[in-house]
């Protein structure tokens, strides 16, 4: 009887202890939805929030080129963040340099303080409103389809200009199994095109690459960065330059140093008798851009091996029997030209490191046929004769009467480019050259420069006889120059800052102190021969088309 009374009392015991056990799971179930609901919930204030900041972070720096990649990047980012881990140490990278930016309301004194070329190309003279484009504006396009339906944006519209996957006809389909090439197909998608080939597709009838397109930095980092595959030597021309060509096909105008930066031309020496300098081709590219030209295709500066990427890879015979070691352990090379090719001039490396300018190439001929012109104001290259405009204070009344130059914009152009030569010492523009198939209105590609900032201590006026003699200039021009002679920007130091961006400006400054204070001391010299025109004319100033 007691064993039973036990049993029962112990049944009871357990079957109590289950009921609690129960009742405690439950209410700590409930406790934990509770929880989770209120952890899920986001706060009203956005102050305090435990959230991740990533989402936020990136739209404020959606500028920045990580965060730019596509124009979809700010809806889509937390899924990328989600499932892409490299992607999301990349912008708390990002969110952590943030942290050292400088707040908004300074940001406009940073940019007066230290950056002087970014609130030049700022300014509303470097922003004026285009012409709206049109088919025949483009160099290289396709023939619009003709079922087309209905006009679509200006962005639209200029896709439709970029070659169709079967009518390709700048673009190259690569089936070459040849060493070295890339295997890539280029298709419409203008994010399959490599830089160089971009450019091509972006030359306008206006200009040669817009200053804000993001292809143009594009571009001098694969100028700067891409190996070289080929090197043979260019023809034409009466100095030594090369022929570089690149895994994707693109090719490069490459001309190597021959005097140090420090050296200047002697006095004694006619304008054609000087080495051309590879500084020189990249301070005009420089000094162009700042005018707001945009007539110089881009050139940068890089260091070569000359031993592994000229002489083990040239298939110019000519060229490769003309490489020697000098005396000093240098590895040099003279190559064939009209002038300064032979052993009394030859082009060494330091034992085999050389520096060098590489320029972008102009599309193929055969696909953009180039006119050539030449210049009115061309010297005679005579060390006895003089010009006729050197003798004729009227000469420029006979230039206006001859075509192209009695109507369009030719005339001014023509000044433009004088201007440019006599602020960078150039008296070797004999010709010049435009797109034929921009006709007479277009501008005019200024070319060759490698005989420019030969001479810091000495001025050539006579390179300025266009702009004297005819009395005309191009308005914008003219208050660009006047927006350079202020000490808020100054020619000088704007060019000192973009030259800074070059890659050999970590070697040397790419132009010494002495030339660009020569920059400002011509500028001052334009300026006031456009007074002088202005007191006995009326008709100075030539306004935009």
């Amino acid at each position: 009887m007691v064993k039973r009374n036990l049993g029962q009392s112990t049944r009871s015991i357990y079957l109590g202890l289950a009921c609690l056990s129960l009742t405690l799971h439950l209410l700590l179930a409930c406790f934990c939805l509770s929880v989770l609901q209120t952890a899920c919930t986001p706060p009203a204030s956005s102050t305090s929030s435990s959230i991740p900041r990533t989402d936020p972070q990136s739209r404020q720096s959606s500028s920045s080129p990580a965060a730019s990649s596509s124009d979809e990047l700010p809806s889509g980012l937390q899924k990328a963040n989600a499932f892409d881990p490299d992607r999301e140490k990349a912008l708390r990278t990002e969110t952590d340099e943030e942290k050292t930016q400088p707040r908004p309301e300074n940001l406009k004194q940073r940019v007066k303080g230290h950056s002087k070329l970014e609130e030049l190309f700022s300014h509303p003279l470097y922003n004026l409103p285009r012409p709206p484009m049109q088919q025949d504006d483009w160099l290289l396009r396709v023939k619009a389809d003709e079922d087309g339906g209905d006009e679509g944006s200006e962005e639209e519209e200029k896709e439709d200009f970029l070659p169709h996957d079967s009518e390709c006809h700048t673009c190259r389909q690569s089936t070459s199994q040849e060493e070295g090439y890339d295997e890539t197909t280029w298709t419409s998608d203008k994010e399959t095109h490599p830089p160089w080939l971009r450019f091509h597709l972006g030359i306008s009838r206006w200009e040669l690459y817009d200053r804000k397109d993001s292809n143009l930095a594009q571009l001098t980092h694969y100028l700067a960065t891409q190996p070289i595959l080929r090197a043979v030597q260019k023809t034409g021309g009466t100095q030594l330059k090369l022929l570089i060509t690149f895994p994707n096909y693109g090719q490069a105008l490459l001309k190597p140093m021959r005097q140090s930066r420090e050296a200047e031309t002697d006095t004694n020496l006619f304008y054609f008798s000087d080495f051309e300098r590879h500084n020189a081709e990249i301070a005009a590219f420089h000094l162009d851009r700042v005018l707001g030209f945009n007539r110089i295709p881009p050139v940068v500066g890089r260091l070569i091996n000359v031993t592994s990427e000229v002489r083990e890879i040239t298939t110019d015979r000519r060229l490769a029997k003309t490489f020697f070691t000098s005396p000093a352990g240098n590895v040099c090379f003279y190559g064939q030209c009209e002038y300064y090719c032979s052993t009394e001039n030859p082009v060494c490396g330091r034992p085999h490191m050389l520096e060098v300018s590489v320029a972008t190439m102009l599309p193929d001929l055969s696909l953009a046929p180039r006119r050539s012109w030449r210049s009115p104001w061309r010297r005679s290259y005579s060390r006895t004769k003089l010009a006729q405009w050197e003798t004729n204070p009227a000469y420029c009344d006979k230039v206006k009467q001859t075509p192209p130059y009695n109507h369009g914009t030719r005339l001014v152009d023509l000044i433009d480019m004088a201007v440019l030569d006599f602020l960078m010492s150039n008296m070797d523009r004999h010709h010049y050259e435009t797109f034929e198939s921009f006709g007479n209105q277009t501008f005019l590609l200024h070319l060759d420069n490698g005989r420019a900032f030969g001479r810091h201590s000495q001025d050539e006026p006579s390179i300025l006889a266009p702009l004297r003699q005819c009395c005309r200039i191009r308005r914008s021009t003219l208050l660009r120059l006047r927006l350079l002679s202020l000490s808020d920007f100054g020619l000088s130091e704007v060019m000192r800052e973009s030259l800074a961006q070059d890659p050999l400006a970590a070697v040397a400054p790419l132009l010494s102190e002495q030339h660009l204070s020569a920059l400002d001391r011509r500028l001052a010299k334009v300026l006031a021969a456009v007074e002088i025109c202005q007191e006995k004319h009326t008709d100075v100033i030539y306004d935009d088309l």
